[in-house]
């Protein structure tokens, strides 16, 4: 949580910052989401209840649609874009919604806020030459830290998984045999996830020459280690990736996500059904994984613009 925040939540009437901990809580306990996005929910919270002590008021039963509508404004004004405020609005519903199943509103003021709809703007995605580049840029490496990041590299593109996914898993969430990794997603819901012969390889290394140097007491059963023994920080995983695709001629800077959108985009384009994708990606709905086909639409036009005599 930044600076900012804290402070705001510091300086928040008792009775709302009250709110604002309890709140806190479900996100963390009942709801089990991630850090990540227990950090996000809360931010727009606190702003939003900042606002509301700004206009007066000490209680969350003084929240009203008015209120709402203004912060959300104020928002926009300061440079908010339509993504951000649809996000900022899904969070104040999500909050209002709470409030009413707990009894602290008698009604639900969030049910007629209305935002607007974010553009969905498609994903950077590599070229599979690109792709090759970039997980094959730490090949070679044989002190610990660059076998682990050849690993990072490896397993991202080879599964398509989520950075969060990646960081967290542990040495036994690795099937070997099958090759398939056991991933813990979002909700908590599991999946299985397979990966390919070069992924194995760096795995092998990984575990034989590069886990063994790096592990101490605080290493627990973690598969990726930082330099220091402890789990691999989700934040050293992007900085690997960032450095890696900076190394491939033309490719755009993208990040772990980047890997992920690549790998789907590829799939796809290798045959692979809409459904299946999504199981491999964990995404709850179809509709989420629909954006790939246009991705891959896209990548399409963009090549017979080039090579077509008639384009």
């Amino acid at each position: 949580m930044s600076g900012s925040t804290v402070e705001l939540r510091g300086g928040l009437p008792p009775a709302l910052a009250a709110v604002v901990d309890d709140y806190d809580e479900h996100l963390r306990g009942a709801r089990e989401l991630s850090d990540h996005t227990v950090r996000a929910y809360v931010t727009d919270t606190v702003s939003l209840l900042d606002h509301l002590a700004r206009r007066s008021g000490t209680r969350v039963d003084d929240l009203d649609l008015a209120t709402l509508r203004s912060w959300l404004a104020k928002g926009r004004t300061t440079g908010d874009s339509r993504a951000t405020t649809a996000r900022r609005a899904a969070a104040a519903r999500s909050f209002t919604r709470w409030l009413r199943r707990t009894g602290l509103t008698p009604e639900d003021v969030g049910l007629r806020l209305v935002s607007p709809k974010a553009h969905r703007t498609l994903p950077d995605v590599l070229a599979p030459d690109q792709a090759r580049a970039v997980v094959e840029s730490a090949a070679g490496a044989e002190e610990p830290v660059g076998l682990r990041d050849a690993v990072v590299l490896e397993l991202l593109y080879a599964s398509g998984i989520r950075v969060s996914e990646l960081v967290g898993l542990d040495v036994d969430d690795v099937d070997r045999g099958r090759r398939l990794l056991r991933v813990l997603g979002k909700g908590r819901k599991e999946r299985s996830v397979p990966y390919g012969v070069p992924a194995e390889r760096a795995l092998d290394a990984w575990l034989t020459r590069g886990r063994p140097a790096l592990a101490t007491e605080r290493s627990g059963p973690a598969l990726l280690l930082g330099a220091r023994g402890g789990r691999l920080d989700p934040r050293e995983a992007r900085r690997t990736v960032h450095a890696a695709v900076a190394t491939a001629p033309g490719a755009p800077d993208i990040g772990p996500h980047g890997l992920r959108h690549s790998a789907a985009t590829h799939v796809l384009e290798g045959g692979a059904d809409l459904r299946s994708v999504q199981e491999l990606l964990g995404h709850a709905s179809l509709a989420t994984t629909q954006i790939y086909t246009h991705v891959t639409v896209e990548r399409l036009r963009a090549v017979h613009a080039q090579a077509h005599p008639r384009a």
